[in-house]
């Protein structure tokens, strides 16, 4: 059999996520790395962004309650309506706005699904894809399968706020889709009015598709969260992507959804629905109920993080690193270049693998989000998670602390 000198789409898809090697053989995610490494070592693991604990009972009442009334087989390719009305209701409750759930909203395996099914549905080979860096490595391999080409703004310390000349320069006649990822993974920024209008501005200049992933849309410490599609021009052109992984603390469930102009939606669920086609049927209405939970649980789930956040900033800061503290998401980035300077590490990558031997905590280094120069650029900076339970925290804190004395 012979074969093209092209590289395979499983190969596009690995480079594309930075885990194709110089010669060819396949490497694994840094989070598969650092988790072994954390179990081998018994390290506290703050490298996976997963909670260690549950998260409201009512809501696992309702799916345990749904499996035992049969609720068992497949639901509409859409999803259920119950959830696709509790997602419309979410999104007129909190941003004013009105997506019709016949038509303009689909439910997802996940926001991961949702973001690969609007990928392959919209882009094509010779598209640009832009998205700010760093990026969350399933950006890159969707961007790659699909066959565009991945460009990238970057997003500086301390705030991590985009550079709007920076932004502008990046986009092109090329460009079929900005994604923006807000509240930010893995920088913990959370970007502004200014920020979010100047991309829909740009996005219609060069005709492009807005997609945005806000799986952290809640998790935000004393700043608003601004869906893009609320802004004057943005809505025509702009598909959301959300899930209920991150709001309610069940990763494991994979239900997410996404919203928007009814023939983008169209365009994403004639994909959707020849990957997973439907899933999770007892989460969905159980997800519904969590969407209808009063104002207060929505608050008190970012204040309770604000509170985690601050304890293991405290920890970092006392292990000599500094703290790039994030107005959202459940991630802190440290700067670990006062440590890295005349040590034995070269640089943020050596030092984490070192960590879970030297402390008992895993984490994992910004450059793994990033193309070549992007990595060079975040070469110190370190990203810890801060969603697991206070005691877990203090304790890794405490760890932490005791880093400056054992290099």
């Amino acid at each position: 059999m012979q074969h093209s000198n092209h590289p395979a789409p499983w190969q596009r898809t690995a480079a594309g996520a930075n885990l194709l090697g110089e010669d060819g053989t396949l490497g694994v995610t840094i989070f598969e790395e650092m988790t072994t490494l954390a179990v081998a070592t018994g390290a506290i693991n703050l490298g996976q962004g997963f909670p260690d604990e549950d998260g409201p009972a009512v809501i696992k009442e309702a799916a345990m309650a749904a499996i035992a009334a049969g609720a068992n087989q497949y639901a509409p390719g859409k999803g259920n309506l119950r959830l696709r009305e509790a997602v419309a209701a979410h999104q007129e409750r909190f941003y004013g706005l009105t997506p019709d759930p016949q038509s303009q909203i689909i439910v997802s395996t996940g926001a991961t699904e949702a973001l690969a099914a609007t990928l392959l549905a919209l882009v094509e080979p010779g598209d640009e894809v832009l998205t700010f860096e760093p990026f969350y490595d399933s950006y890159g391999a969707v961007i790659a399968l699909a066959g565009a080409r991945h460009v990238t703004a970057p997003l500086l310390a301390p705030d991590f706020q985009p550079d709007l000349d920076a932004l502008e320069a990046a986009f092109s006649d090329k460009t079929r889709v900005v994604l923006v990822n807000n509240p930010h993974n893995p920088t913990g920024a959370v970007f502004g009015r200014e920020v979010l209008e100047h991309i829909v501005r740009l996005a219609d200049r060069h005709d492009a598709v807005i997609v945005t992933d806000e799986v952290y849309e809640h998790l935000t410490f004393g700043v608003r969260h601004i869906p893009v599609a609320t802004l004057p021009g943005a809505a025509e052109r702009t598909i959301t992507i959300s899930s209920a992984g991150k709001t309610f603390s069940f990763t494991g469930w994979k239900v997410g959804w996404l919203s928007g102009p009814e023939h983008l939606v169209a365009a994403v669920r004639t994909v959707k629905q020849f990957l997973t086609y439907s899933s999770g049927t007892p989460f969905q209405d159980a997800v519904a109920l969590g969407l209808e939970l009063p104002d207060a649980f929505f608050t008190g789930a970012a204040d309770a993080l604000r509170a985690k956040r601050d304890l293991l900033s405290d920890g970092l800061r006392a292990a000599g690193m500094d703290v790039y503290t994030p107005q959202g998401t459940y991630f802190v980035v440290a700067d670990a270049e006062p440590l890295i300077s005349g040590s034995l590490f070269d640089d943020a990558t050596s030092l984490a693998r070192a960590l879970p031997e030297l402390v008992g905590v895993a984490a994992v280094p910004v450059s793994v989000f990033c193309h070549a120069d992007g990595a060079e650029r975040t070469r110190s900076l370190v990203r810890f998670a801060f969603c697991k339970k206070e005691d877990v925290l203090r304790e890794a804190a405490e760890r932490l602390a005791t880093l400056k004395d054992r290099l």
